[in-house]
């Protein structure tokens, strides 16, 4: 079965990165500088930031459904992000080098399996569980702090 991985796009984000810290703060968003790599994963890029690189870190809503699996969590975006647009099939490198949890979701926005894989072996994890019927599409998050990652959808 064909998916396809797919990031945040950038036109939520791009105007925080013209306010000043204590206009981000009132916000609830934090600026940060990555201090090393692999640790601050952008949402958008589908990469890590490099060490010296500006992100944003915010809360926000990956599963907006109205069921009691809404949810949302603390992220990074790069300052200089630019959307990523992975191949089908393909797995981005900040994915495979991590611990993730996989979650599956009806068209409701209802849990219907999950599962935790390392991220080299995603691919047949993916594969596997949107062969559900009952699946709509899947969430992929760092397993250890819980944070989104990204998401799975069925390749047309």
């Amino acid at each position: 079965m064909s998916y396809r991985i797919s990031g945040l796009p950038l036109a939520p984000f791009a105007p925080l990165f013209k306010l000043d810290d204590r206009r981000l703060a009132a916000l609830g968003v934090v600026r940060r500088l990555a201090d090393r790599q692999p640790g601050f994963p952008c949402r958008v890029s589908l990469r890590d930031a490099e060490p010296g690189e500006s992100v944003l870190l915010l809360n926000y809503e990956h599963q907006p459904a109205s069921s009691p699996y809404r949810s949302s969590h603390a992220i990074f975006v790069r300052e200089n992000a630019r959307e990523a647009r992975p191949a089908i099939g393909e797995t981005p490198e900040f994915l495979a080098i991590r611990l993730l949890s996989v979650r599956a979701f009806d068209a409701a926005g209802f849990m219907t399996a999950a599962d935790v894989v390392e991220g080299r072996d995603l691919a047949a994890l993916i594969e596997r569980m949107l062969q559900g019927d009952d699946v709509a599409y899947l969430h992929l998050h760092n397993a250890k702090p819980g944070c989104y990652m990204a998401r799975v959808d069925r390749a047309p």
